[in-house]
């Protein structure tokens, strides 16, 4: 006898049909209704906390490229996973997310579990947040979802589904429908953007993060040879959008509007493509751009373009502008060429211990693979990664789109899986401080669990060194809470079922990364280093 249709088989039929067959989550009373009886061709990764279930899901499919479903429980599991709910909106990340409703005929009582005001709780870090009128529209509802989710800008969408919705008879959805992910720049505007360019005597060219997302990046490149313009790295960026490596590459703007300013002293012209305009924090106040400096974006995303504070901006898909630039702007054969980043790469004469934060990116970038991806949550030690470990290859760098921490965890786990499901082979190094560490560290499990080719590397420094940095700038001092002892990072890493080693060493440490590189399973290496200013 045939299976009674209900909306349940038919959501999933959906999801099939879309292509959505992997669900993150950690599992409440009222979720079970959908996940019953769970289906052997869909996947099911358990996150121990909803934080980390939505950053799996957010790093997943950044790295595919297809919107990902996340099953969260009610308003207490949202309240959870909502931090990191912030990155992924900034991060355009096409998310489908859901939790369960108490049933229908309980929820004018206020129930336990009853998700109060269940459309407004996301907001607003959600394109669009839905509860069906009725059972029979939630299949109708995921379709809008996946629309919303995926197309431009992308980002993620709520869906809260009331737990008794599931079991009532369907006649099924067919109205399936294909949505457009890319936007053309208005022609005869790029044009004026591309006789602008050309015109400028000293241009530079910023790439933000839309650029890596949209496979813009060999574009980029042949984009800023082809003016021989300075390429800059935007402000707190969570994708790298150009080799680091290049001749062309100057280096990051900076974060604040006077450190944003005074970089671009000198540059008639900046064109930012990809980015806001700009990321500042913290607030040191200067000029917007110098004197004599015009700007001009190009993103995907009009609220972007509406809060620039500078420049004229054109709305299009970076891939296909840059693409479109590439044919309109004209050689810039007789400008001077920029100078590229200054890498230093000073280390002490002698070892100290524990170690400076350089000669751990220097031992690391003895050993790092070339298809490596670093996703990183070291934020005092952003300077040493991009001096030592510049990323070189498109989709290999994943930072936090927000100022939260306690993404990259759960981040690196996302990373890895989408690989295994595209069929990539690269290991994944996350590296990260003992504070940020802590936030989500129960991503570990899932790592373990699914036997990952995850390494993470836990500067160990004692303190938030960040939030030091900070009350130093702004001239807060007795700031509490800032110092992190006794913290055993190891233990708690072996408790979650990954292997997990201390070094002190840079010989320690390269043996130790070498070895992680071969385990079947994730590894965590706590390295003891000095607490170091950050460059802000």
């Amino acid at each position: 006898m045939a299976e009674r249709s209900t909306v349940r088989t038919v959501t999933y039929d959906l999801l099939r049909t879309l292509g959505i067959t992997t669900v993150f989550g950690n599992p409440g009373s009222t979720e079970e209704p959908f996940l019953q009886d769970f289906p052997a061709d869909f996947r099911y990764v358990l996150a121990l906390q909803e934080a980390s279930a939505i950053t799996m899901a957010d790093a997943f499919a950044q790295v595919t490229g297809r919107p990902a479903l996340v099953n969260l429980h009610s308003s207490a599991g949202t309240g959870n996973a909502m931090g990191n709910l912030v990155a992924a909106y900034h991060a355009h990340t096409p998310l489908i997310v859901t939790s369960g409703q108490q049933h229908r005929e309980l929820l004018i009582g206020e129930p336990y579990l009853a998700n109060r005001e269940a459309t407004l709780l996301p907001r607003p870090w959600v394109k669009w947040s839905y509860e069906p009128a009725r059972a029979e529209d939630v299949p109708e509802a995921f379709m809008r979802a996946y629309a919303h989710a995926l197309q431009p800008p992308a980002g993620p969408v709520y869906l809260s589904i009331p737990m008794d919705d599931w079991k009532r008879p369907s006649r099924g959805f067919t109205r399936v429908r294909t949505v457009s992910s890319r936007v053309a720049p208005d022609p005869e505007r790029l044009r004026a953007f591309a006789e602008r360019t050309s015109a400028a005597r000293r241009p530079a060219l910023v790439f933000g993060p839309e650029v890596d997302r949209g496979g813009g990046w060999d574009a980029a490149v042949a984009l800023a040879e082809k003016l021989r313009a300075a390429v800059y790295g935007a402000p707190l960026a969570e994708r790298a959008s150009f080799p680091e490596d290049h001749p062309l590459y100057a280096g990051p703007l900076g974060l604040s509007v006077r450190a944003v300013g005074d970089r671009l002293a000198g540059h008639d012209l900046v064109v930012v493509i990809g980015a806001e305009v700009f990321r500042y924090y913290p607030h040191v106040p200067g000029d917007y751009l110098p004197a004599g400096t015009a700007l001009l974006q190009i993103t995907g995303d009009p609220r972007a373009a509406a809060a620039a504070r500078v420049g004229d901006s054109l709305l299009g898909d970076p891939r296909l502008a840059i693409e479109g630039l590439l044919d309109l702007v004209e050689e810039g054969s007789t400008r001077s060429a920029p100078d590229p980043m200054p890498r230093p790469r000073v280390l002490p004469l002698s070892p100290t211990l524990p170690l400076p934060p350089p000669a751990v990116h220097a031992a690391l970038s003895r050993v790092r693979p070339p298809d490596a991806v670093i996703v990183n949550e070291s934020t005092s030690t952003m300077a040493e990664q991009l001096e030592w470990l510049p990323t070189t290859r498109p989709g290999s760098f994943f930072a936090t789109a927000s100022g939260g921490i306690g993404w990259a965890v759960p981040a690196a786990v996302g990373v890895a899986l989408a690989d295994r499901e595209r069929g990539v082979r690269r290991p994944v190094v996350g590296l990260i401080g003992d504070g940020s560490f802590q936030y989500s560290v129960q991503a570990l499990y899932t790592a373990a669990r699914h036997r990952l080719p995850i390494v993470y590397v836990v500067m160990r420094n004692h303190e938030y060194a960040i939030l030091k940095s900070f009350a130093r700038l702004e001239d807060t001092p007795g700031v509490p809470g800032l110092d992190l002892p006794g913290l055993d990072i190891a233990a708690l890493a072996r408790g979650f079922g990954c292997r997990a080693v201390e070094v002190e060493t840079t010989e320690d440490l390269e043996r130790e990364f070498t070895a992680a590189l071969g385990a079947d399973t994730a590894t965590v290496i706590v390295v003891a280093t000095q607490p170091r200013p950050a460059a802000l």
